[in-house]
């Protein structure tokens, strides 16, 4: 998970400099301190669950398995990428891995979701499906009917709100009624777990866990609220002008890599020199990652039609 959370930070770091240098085109937006949200909740799941996301979605892509040459190509729009170069930063997916989004629309994941965890459960697969939202989406009319539903049918879902302070600039606290949003779950009948530091990738992974196992035995959902904190703006084109210098310092000090950085020195688990050498590498393949996707060709003209409509298995005469 260390390995791995190093990697998310260092790939994310080059997709700013490459929009900076106008290489990846439309939005992005950087994953850049809340690692530990990723690499604890899927770690805890098994090969055949499902993994639906937002469009803060490349850690997650990652933790998924995705190499960070086809999401790089991805969001440099290169038809090697991910979505063959038409989706973009915001949608990444791989069905071989079960990611299935990357989302652009704000809730637009929440109901896709809950189709996939009743079809899992309809197939009798033994699957879990784990959601990611923003903290911003839990008012959307979307977030409330399906968890109604994945009540109401027992489905093996795990909702997990990502909840980093703001949506895109506005604080949580001016939008919600509540800080603790794990209570709406008491609506639905469903259970609310709350992990107010989730910048601990053993404490994610230890909710997670519970909750993934609940789905699987009991077909059951979980409302989960994971307190996080990006250190960057909403997207690229964020100033982030809302929040003061201070904060962000302030926030830096509970830096889930570095907070994992000294847990394994303190515990001989690593040497300061081997971890070195582990962001050395992560740094090496995010570089590499950017020469990649530069060296790529971008999808022909030709291919603009193609995976719109589904291909129909029979011919006409």
């Amino acid at each position: 998970m260390y390995d791995l959370m190093v990697r998310m930070r260092r790939f994310e770091e080059q997709a700013g400099r490459s929009y900076q240098m106008g290489k990846i085109k439309g939005f992005c937006h950087l994953y850049i301190g809340q690692e530990a949200v990723a690499a604890g909740s899927i770690g805890a799941l098994k090969d055949r669950d499902y993994v639906v996301a937002g469009y803060r979605e490349h850690a997650q892509a990652m933790a998924r398995g995705m190499e960070e040459n086809d999401i790089m190509a991805e969001l440099y729009g290169k038809a090697s990428g991910v979505s063959k170069g038409k989706g973009g930063s915001m949608h990444l997916f791989d069905v071989d891995k079960k990611f299935y989004g990357g989302w652009g629309i704000v809730g637009g994941q929440i109901p896709t979701a809950t189709g996939v965890a009743f079809a899992a459960k309809y197939r009798e697969e033994d699957a879990v499906c784990i959601v990611y939202m923003g903290d911003g989406t839990v008012p959307q009319g979307a977030f409330h009917e399906s968890l109604n539903l994945a009540s109401i049918w027992d489905l093996p879902v795990v909702y997990i709100i990502e909840n980093n302070g703001y949506g895109m600039g506005t604080a949580v606290n001016r939008i919600s009624a509540v800080e603790d949003m794990s209570t709406k779950a008491a609506s639905f009948n469903m259970k609310g777990v709350r992990v107010e530091d989730a910048q601990d990738v053993f404490k994610v992974y230890e909710t997670i866990s519970e909750a993934v196992e609940y789905a699987r035995k009991e077909n059951r959902p979980t409302l989960v609220q994971l307190d996080t904190y990006r250190y960057r703006g909403h997207s690229m084109s964020d100033p982030a002008t809302y929040r003061t210098k201070d904060e962000v310092t302030r926030e830096q000090q509970r830096d889930p890599i570095q907070r994992f950085t000294q847990w394994l020195v303190e515990n001989k688990i690593r040497t300061e020199d081997e971890l070195k050498e582990i962001d050395a590498q992560a740094k090496a393949k995010a570089k590499a990652a950017a020469k990649h996707a530069d060296g790529e060709d971008f999808p022909s003209l030709d291919a603009l039609t193609e995976d719109v409509y589904v291909e129909w298995p029979w011919a006409f005469d």
